[in-house]
């Protein structure tokens, strides 16, 4: 007898079809821009905070205190079986069909799907924060998180508050001066941000952020690739004259190491936050997968947008009005529809321009790695509008040439 994640595999023939994940944030303001009914953006309770994050192809639960919700965070597989519409967590469905699903490359060495993607949506800045590396997230029983940023046009009609984002310390600040801002977090503006340098954010282009490099992202829309882990520590005390809680500096340390200093200076990888060639090395401009010209004569187009981290990339693939076309690639992904409506495999897909909370939708979607060196054949069904979807894929991929 087939199991449920085996009905949904078959059914997609290879694609499995997701419901949207949304996660509230409690010190975020919603930017509006994720598509999400005006009315539904705080329909979790003022208390959990507002919308402003739709997770993509996720395995990893949503680290939202003690009030985060059953499977919040984790993307749900959508399947029919007869009688009406079934659901399960992709985090199961992995489990269970193993190397069948995402490969037996990702499934032997990582026994989980690595990464995911998400809509990051903010009216304005966040605080100048770090991910910690690997060795420091083991502290508290998690991974590390390298992330990248690609800000989607079509997501971004607005620019919001504030849409620049401060990246590093700037070269020539002293360690002593970063750790007493540090030390200065709970008596007003540590003013952090005075040691940094910010960029002003442009659509269609990136950021590749490793783990250890202070950021404080601006207030774009934001397509954010990542590894599969929700660490993060607030070392900025004030944004938008909005005090962060004391907690957010210490998430992420070990309990009984709360108060140790020297310990949130060691997440911050110090060379490359003084790196004087940042934009040079951490800015990102989509890059051609093929020759452009033989693209276009095959009616689509497709450029690597998130390309410079092993552990994970992302691509934006256009397909031209009226076209179909067949896409390889060599391993498994997760999908979301940016624009326009057609056809994917045996799936119909479109980009809706309002989405209820707790409304299925038909524009997001995770390829196994069979299906993806295969082929994914997809149509475009207008005569007048691109058809583009932005592709997530785990760590290493084997087409990437780093």
């Amino acid at each position: 007898m087939q199991t449920l994640a085996q009905k949904a595999i078959e059914q997609g023939k290879g694609i499995l079809r997701l419901a949207p994940t949304w996660v509230p944030r409690s010190f975020c303001v919603p930017g509006r821009r994720i598509k999400l009914h005006p009315d539904d953006y705080y329909v979790l309770g003022g208390v959990r905070g507002g919308i402003d994050e739709r997770w993509l192809s996720s395995t990893t639960p949503a680290r939202n205190g003690p009030l985060t919700g059953e499977n919040e965070g984790l993307s749900m597989v959508v399947f029919n079986d007869g009688s009406g519409d079934q659901q399960m967590t992709l985090k199961d469905a992995i489990d269970e069909l193993k190397g069948a699903l995402i490969g037996d490359r990702l499934w032997d060495e990582h026994g989980a799907w690595p990464m995911y993607s998400k809509f990051f949506d903010n009216m304005g800045p966040l605080p100048h924060h770090v991910h910690h590396n690997d060795e420091q997230a083991a502290l508290t029983g998690q991974f590390g998180k390298p992330e990248a940023y690609y800000f989607p046009p079509q997501l971004n009609n607005h620019g919001g508050d504030f849409p620049y984002t401060f990246i590093g310390i700037a070269p020539g600040t002293s360690k002593e001066t970063i750790k007493e801002c540090l030390m200065n977090f709970t008596k007003g503006d540590n003013k952090i941000t005075n040691y940094s340098s910010a960029y002003r954010l442009e659509p269609g282009t990136g950021w590749d952020v490793p783990p250890g490099l202070l950021h404080a992202p601006g207030s774009l829309c934001t397509y954010e690739p990542q590894k599969a882990s929700d660490i993060f520590a607030m070392y900025q005390s004030l944004v938008n004259e909005a005090i962060v809680p004391e907690e957010l500096l210490w998430n992420g340390t070990p309990k009984d190491r709360i108060g140790d200093y020297d310990l949130l200076m060691d997440a911050i990888d110090w060379e490359l936050n003084t790196d004087p060639n940042m934009m040079a090395n951490r800015y990102m401009v989509p890059l051609p997968v093929h020759d452009e010209a033989d693209m276009a004569a095959q009616g689509y187009r497709e450029v690597w947008v998130c390309y410079k981290s092993h552990d994970f990339s992302a691509k934006e693939l256009t397909v031209m009005p009226g076209q179909t076309v067949t896409i390889k690639d060599s391993a498994a992904y997760g999908l979301i529809m940016m624009q326009g409506r057609g056809k994917m495999g045996v799936w119909d897909v479109e980009t809706p321009a309002l989405i209820r909370y707790g409304q299925l939708t038909n524009d997001e979607f995770f390829v196994s790695e069979a299906t993806a060196m295969e082929g994914v054949t997809i149509t475009n069904h207008s005569t007048c509008d691109p058809l583009v979807m932005l592709k997530h894929f785990g760590p290493k991929n084997p087409d990437l040439k780093l």
